[in-house]
């Protein structure tokens, strides 16, 4: 029961990790708001924590269907739409979110993203792109907001069992079978169960020594 007496805000609990997540910070003791309106709208964000009032911890859980356009085709359009998804409502659900954690002296804010910012992929520009810019986000206000005593960190993951981007009929898939024991030296998916679990340890009072870290979380296909 690590997160016992938190109020903790997820974002999109409808996909990517979100219900995971709901689940097992629900099972360690944390009061969960689990919030799946699109936050697209410049206002949204602000308007959701307004909605809200006062919360421990803001799980950033952003995710929209990765584009697999080669570099050359990726038109503007896709461009500002991956970065509209993933990247814009960020920086708003954090300006809504520290004025209360700054007077609170306490905080953290953990970005549920991608290790495609960490190793090429192909046909992955845009997405990659923007997943990059989650972290080095993350590394920037880590280091700003450590002083008031809030932690800013992100998983960034791959091959981790979610809806979104490995559903039942992708990992059914022999092809995607052999991908996975050629990729990932685990030689199958991070559960998300496992995956949750860490990331309830990092919004737990235990990780609060953390600051503007990114820990990829992807079975090893990070570093192979």
């Amino acid at each position: 029961m690590i997160l016992t007496g938190k109020r903790i805000l997820i974002t999109q609990a409808n996909a990517f990790m979100g219900s995971s997540l709901c689940e097992v910070f629900t099972e360690q003791g944390a009061t969960v708001i689990a919030n799946e309106e699109p936050l697209a709208d410049p206002q949204a964000p602000a308007k959701l924590i307004e909605q809200v009032g006062e919360i421990d911890v803001l799980v950033a859980n952003l995710a929209l269907a990765a584009p697999s356009t080669p570099a050359e085709q990726v038109t503007d359009e896709e461009w500002r739409a991956v970065f509209a998804a993933l990247v814009d409502p960020l920086p708003r659900l954090c300006r809504a979110v520290l004025p209360m954690m700054q007077a609170h002296g306490s905080g953290k804010i953990l970005v549920i993203g991608s290790a495609s910012a960490l190793r090429g992929i192909k046909r992955a520009s845009s997405y990659s792109a923007a997943r990059g810019a989650q972290l080095a986000y993350v590394q920037a206000l880590g280091v700003e907001v450590a002083p008031f005593n809030i932690q800013v960190n992100a998983i960034a993951q791959n091959f981790v069992d979610n809806p979104t981007y490995f559903p039942p009929e992708v990992q059914a898939n022999p092809h995607f079978q052999e991908r996975l024991k050629r990729e990932v030296p685990l030689g199958r998916l991070v559960t998300a169960r496992e995956d949750a679990q860490f990331a309830a340890y990092l919004c737990s009072d235990a990780a609060n020594c953390f600051v503007g870290q990114v820990f990829p979380v992807a079975g090893g296909w990070v570093i192979k």
